[in-house]
């Protein structure tokens, strides 16, 4: 062979190199987004902070004794920061243990009740903590959410999460809250059924926004837009978001373009500080709503509305630098009057139970870990974004399994195509600890994490309307603002 010849091979070579590499230069270089390093400091902060009240295993409501939602909602936040695992472990045993403390009036000495609405935030916890949702305190809960979502003789209520019971306790008061932790739940554990899509989607109006309730005071309304004057909601738009996002990535039919319009919708409710409100009493702007809201904008690929979010939410973060005691550096108060009492005096015993809550809920949008995600990604901590070639379903952390005890690749409830046929595989051992000895409280506790700041006050309705003998319609009627 001539040295012409070698010369063209080499020629040639060189030529289709560059091509190749001109070629792959061109592609589209996904970026999967991470949280700055100051949210997710921030982020892994409050963590550290909430793991230091739980006690026992549990953290305490407003009197004390253990709140089983909100022990979920710290759950959550550990799970999405990665923060005291050990902790988080032990949290997770003691809401197995006491299942029926949170879903059912078991506690009440009232039998042959169950909360659907509790059973499917179960579901999810138990898979975003890496538990095995089929065998969770001797419960399978997958089956029984699946057993309480309304069929096909239901009519337009058909695919709701409902309560069962075996007295007359009328119409049932599961909301939107419920449903996405329905659709979330059953995502990250297996398949989701496209009937309890489909009525997570009828909470939508026109406008893009869900609505917090599915009734009306003459009954279940078939959808949003046939309620007049329905009330969109930005928490119940954000968990629907996220739960929707979950479900498109199961292949369920509507579910993403809905989702695409609900977070166009609460792009459109952000304020300029990059906060938002709820609705009804709490319209103001709160680190509660901004925590989800944040959360959801993250989870659809809204990083710049989400990174305002977050700074909103560092604003309110109790820190040493502006006055804050150490021992509570960290916490996240629920609105800017909480945190100027706080920086003046301190957390005081009274307002320590909102502190809690807001923590808990808020910490999520600084995380930036999609509810579907959780448990799956790795928690936030790299230095910036870190380049991939495959984008992220999310717009958010690649589905790395994290090493710490959570599911290889169970279906989350936000999951990526890859993570939802597979049950979760169960949580290490978990060192035992004393259950405490709880004080019954209704399913779903005062606690979830559709709870805002105003605990309190649910507390001291329940004593006075148990006090004037109205307790089991209370308990048949109440529901989690979650």
């Amino acid at each position: 062979m001539s040295l012409s010849r070698h010369r063209r091979i080499g020629t040639g070579l060189a030529a289709s190199t560059a091509a190749t590499l001109a070629a792959i230069a061109a592609l589209p270089l996904t970026v999967v987004a991470a949280p700055a390093p100051a949210d997710a400091a921030a982020a892994r902060e409050a963590a550290s902070w909430l793991a230091g009240e739980v006690a026992d295993g549990a953290l305490p409501g407003p009197f004390g004794s253990p709140d089983w939602g909100l022990t979920i909602d710290g759950i959550i936040a550990l799970s999405a920061t990665g923060v005291a695992v050990p902790t988080r472990q032990a949290a997770t045993a003691q809401v197995a243990a006491h299942v029926r403390s949170y879903n059912s009036y078991d506690d009440w000495g009232i039998e042959g009740f169950t909360d659907g609405g509790a059973t499917a935030k179960l579901l999810y916890a138990a898979a975003a903590a890496g538990a095995d949702p089929t065998d969770f305190g001797g419960f399978d809960l997958r089956a029984e959410a699946l057993s309480l979502v309304a069929g096909a003789d239901a009519g337009h209520q058909r695919g709701r999460i409902t309560s069962r019971t075996t007295a007359d306790s009328g119409p049932d008061a599961s909301n939107t809250f419920d449903q996405s932790f329905t659709v979330l739940g059953l995502a990250r554990s297996g398949d989701v059924p496209q009937d309890t899509v489909d009525f997570l989607v009828r909470q939508q109006c026109a406008a893009g926004g869900f609505r917090l309730y599915p009734d009306t005071g003459d009954g279940p309304s078939p959808s949003c837009d046939e309620q007049a004057g329905a009330t969109l909601d930005v928490d119940s738009t954000a968990m629907a978001v996220q739960a929707l996002l979950a479900a498109a990535d199961e292949g369920a039919t509507g579910a993403a373009a809905a989702a695409d319009r609900g977070v166009d919708w609460l792009v459109a409710q952000q304020h300029a500080d990059g906060s938002f409100g709820g609705s009804g009493p709490t319209t103001g702007a709160n680190s509660n709503s901004t925590g989800l809201a944040g959360q959801a904008l993250a989870a659809s690929g809204r990083h710049a509305e989400a990174a305002r979010a977050a700074g909103a939410l560092r604003v309110l973060q109790l820190t040493t630098s502006h006055g804050g005691a150490a021992a509570d550096a960290g916490a996240i108060a629920y609105n800017a009057e909480g945190l100027a009492a706080a920086v003046g005096s301190g957390i005081d015993d009274v307002s320590r139970d909102q502190w809690r809550r807001a923590t808990a809920q808020a910490l999520l949008g600084l995380a930036q870990v999609p509810l579907g995600r959780i448990g799956l990604d790795l928690p936030p901590s790299s230095p910036g974004p870190t380049p991939t070639g495959t984008a992220s379903p999310t717009g958010t952390a690649s589905p790395t399994p994290t090493g710490s005890p959570t599911p290889t690749a169970p279906a989350s409830p936000t999951p990526s195509a890859s993570a939802s046929t597979t049950a979760p595989a169960p949580s290490p051992t978990v060192s035992a600890t004393a259950a405490p000895t709880a004080t019954p409280t209704a399913p779903g506790g005062a606690g979830g994490l559709p709870t805002t700041g105003a605990a309190i006050t649910t507390y001291v309705l329940i004593a006075l309307l148990m006090v004037g003998g109205g307790s089991l319609l209370l308990l048949l009627s109440r529901r989690r603002a979650t």
